[in-house]
């Protein structure tokens, strides 16, 4: 089977999210999939159909360390540069994944433009229930006080569900992490063990949050840049008016903590009464090559 990485919302090599991307020729046992995605053991490693299926799309699988998962963003854009790059030899501008959430469309920036960036349309986003700060707060080694009081702690979810939690500064935001034991009884409620934390202070003065996330796969991990969750952020903005009531084209940075700096570029609009989330980032290949 040929193997690809790539390095996702990433600016040069060996930045953003690192992605394996395994292309099927035949059919693979789910849990031969799953053992290979632990060997990979990053955030996420795909497998894609290289024969597109009947209405168009490529089926596409995500399996973290840990468990299959029907929605993430940077393997989405991974694995779209690598259909366009490797597998369909046409340079597509647009082509569609179909995942177990449904299905995805991906677009391509003219590279004109500047350097080429990849986009995913989300899949609608659904708002659920909201968390106490008092109650999370120890469960990422905080007080309450680091925890923005105007603005909500909120569950969302499409395909895969994550905490939005809003900071007050940059130094909350580094000394996070997330404690899966004193989170228990908010899992118990049913919150997922999945956080995305951000602040409106910057490292970067040209983008407008950073922005960290936590997630379980066998104990506490750290993405370097999380598409999925920046989509969750843009329909959690829009419905929460946090930016104001216009269209909003942001700028967010992560992964410095794990020294892995991403960039991700998110567009949020109201249309036709529903949030219209894109995401988008750069990829970079680092090796391609054989599974044997």
């Amino acid at each position: 089977m040929d193997l690809f990485i790539v390095d996702v919302f990433a600016q040069a090599r060996y930045e953003g999210n690192q992605l394996a991307v395994v292309v099927l020729r035949e059919t693979l046992p789910t849990e031969t999939m799953q053992r290979i995605a632990a060997e990979m053991n990053y955030s996420e490693t795909t497998f894609l159909n290289a024969v597109p299926e009947a209405d168009g799309g490529y089926s596409v699988r995500i399996f973290t360390p840990a468990k299959e998962i029907a929605f993430a963003g940077h393997p989405i854009l991974g694995t779209a540069w690598v259909i366009r790059q490797y597998v369909n030899n046409q340079k597509l501008r647009r082509l569609t994944l179909n995942l177990e959430v449904g299905q995805v469309p991906v677009t391509f920036e003219d590279p004109s433009e500047g350097p080429e960036t990849a986009w995913f349309l989300s899949p609608q986003v659904q708002f659920g229930p909201q968390c106490s700060r008092d109650l999370l707060a120890p469960a990422i080694g905080l007080s309450p006080e680091d925890i923005r009081a105007d603005a909500p702690i909120q569950q969302m979810t499409a395909g895969i569900s994550a905490l939005i939690v809003p900071l007050r500064n940059l130094d909350a935001l580094r000394r996070s992490m997330l404690n899966l034991e004193v989170f228990a009884p908010l899992a118990a409620q049913g919150f997922p063990p999945l956080l995305y934390l951000y602040c409106q202070e910057t490292r970067d003065p040209a983008n407008d949050f950073a922005v960290r996330f936590f997630f379980d796969a066998h104990g506490v991990r750290e993405d370097p840049a999380t598409g999925n969750a920046a989509a969750f952020f843009g329909a959690y903005l829009l419905r929460h008016g946090l930016l104001g009531n216009g269209d909003l084209a942001l700028r967010i940075e992560q992964g410095f903590e794990v020294r892995r700096p991403s960039q991700i570029h998110l567009r949020a609009a109201n249309s036709d009464g529903a949030p219209r989330i894109t995401v988008g980032g750069q990829v970079v290949p680092t090796l391609r090559g054989q599974l044997i």
